[in-house]
């Protein structure tokens, strides 16, 4: 969320940032909206100060034995007038907050203008895509081939977008949380969580969910959210919480399900494992002090890409265009990994993290602050989350990077200690 004092300090240069994304000026409604509570707000003290000189008034008056029965009179009618008042006071505000909240994030100086993806900047090529000397398969024909991913029971059970992984591909999913997890916390110091599945909307309000991507999310019968990404229980640790400057920084990682209706994706990579209702994902999150924000998601990212690196995997980062980033994020990299079986065997980059910085934004929505030693003063930290990595597209990778003509897939040496065996075999 924005702070309402940058836009009246300079509506013009807010307008330009929401231009850049392709969003419509917003200043004008939201400064309209915010004079009428600063009118209400200016009218409700001026009351009170009233108020309070009559009801003075009202005591001296009486001491002196005066009739003190207009002043009585125009206290009554100030209470009521300001019950009005604080009634009116509290609808504006929250009007304010209405608009301010449905606003994206301004985007950095640096991110690439431009419409969507096709605008996004390539940072770095690392890794060359195996060559082979047949048409590699997809995930999809290795997985049934393997007789160990089931689409069609996942539709039994569930419906479209679901599947079920059995036997070696069950293990070998829990195999890459465990290796990522492991890297994370004992080479980059992230603190692990396991946090609840399901949250309250002041926590998808924080992260910047709601109110604007309900649709795209899953909602229980009593009101709570099944979170689309543990980025909303992680950053929501420090939610209406104010803390010491030393503590800082603050990373947290979580191997958790995540749920998403995926409602604006009908059509959209409809085969295999790609996009789904339910996937899971190792996501971390971190907790800075603002100096630190920009240094801070270079080494997010390069967390995110040492996975790659240990499991061997050719990628390319992508700094993401005004028009393809996240709501929340001023800067965003995309790590895209080569999925050789892609494209009937032609192969092809298709993204496996995102890591953003959110500057104050989310702070700002679920009040999460800091202070200094000895100082009263606080401020708002800044928030970044990434995937470190996204588990099912890890998988997707290592089936059609690592697989052999007759079917079977070699693991990666990294795996080797968690899965417990250098291959998979084909059904028999």
């Amino acid at each position: 969320m924005h702070d309402i004092r940058s836009i009246r300090d300079d509506a013009a240069a807010f307008d330009r940032g929401l231009a850049r994304r392709g969003v419509a000026p917003s200043s004008e409604a939201i400064l309209a909206k915010d004079a009428e509570w600063r009118s209400v707000t200016t009218e409700l003290q001026t009351a009170q100060q009233r108020r309070n000189e009559a009801s003075k008034q009202i005591g001296i008056a009486k001491r002196n034995g005066e009739d003190a029965g207009a002043l009585m009179a125009e206290v009554a009618e100030l209470k009521d007038r300001m019950a009005q008042l604080e009634e009116a006071e509290r609808t504006l505000a929250a009007e304010v907050e209405t608009l301010l909240a449905t606003v994206p994030n301004i985007p950095a100086d640096d991110v690439p203008d431009g419409p969507d993806e096709s605008a996004n900047l390539l940072v770095r090529t690392v890794g060359e895509p195996r060559s082979f000397n047949f048409v590699p398969k997809d995930h999809v024909a290795l997985g049934e081939g393997l007789g160990m991913m089931d689409f069609e029971l996942g539709a039994k059970l569930a419906g479209s977008r679901f599947v079920v992984l059995k036997s070696d591909l069950a293990r070998l999913e829990r195999a890459i949380a465990s290796f990522m997890l492991d890297v994370h916390t004992g080479e980059f110091g992230y603190m692990e969580v396991i946090p609840p599945y399901m949250v309250r909307d002041a926590a998808v309000f924080g992260t910047g969910q709601l109110p604007k991507f309900a649709e795209d999310l899953f909602q229980t019968t009593d009101g709570r959210w099944l979170i689309p990404t543990a980025e909303v229980p992680l950053t929501n640790l420090v939610a209406d919480s104010i803390v010491e400057e030393e503590e800082l920084p603050l990373r947290f990682t979580a191997y958790t399900p995540c749920f998403r209706s995926e409602a604006g994706a009908a059509g959209r990579d409809t085969r295999g494992m790609i996009r789904q209702h339910q996937f899971t994902k190792v996501e971390l999150v971190s907790i800075v002090h603002p100096d630190k924000s920009d240094e801070e998601l270079e080494r997010m990212t390069n967390c995110a890409e040492t996975i790659l690196q240990k499991l061997d995997l050719a990628y390319r980062v992508m700094k993401l265009s005004t028009g393809d980033m996240g709501f929340t994020a001023r800067r965003t990299y995309d790590l895209e990994v080569w999925l050789p079986g892609q494209d009937d065997g032609k192969g092809q980059y298709r993204e496996i993290s995102s890591c953003s910085t959110c500057g104050p934004f989310q702070a700002r929505r679920m009040k999460g602050r800091f202070k200094a030693k000895g100082e009263k003063k606080t401020d708002f930290v800044h928030t970044l989350n990434g995937s470190g990595l996204a588990i099912g597209r890890t998988m997707i990778a290592i089936l059609e990077t690592y697989q052999e003509q007759d079917g079977s897939v070699t693991i990666p040496e990294a795996l080797r200690p968690y899965f417990g065996r250098d291959r998979i075999e084909t059904a028999a």
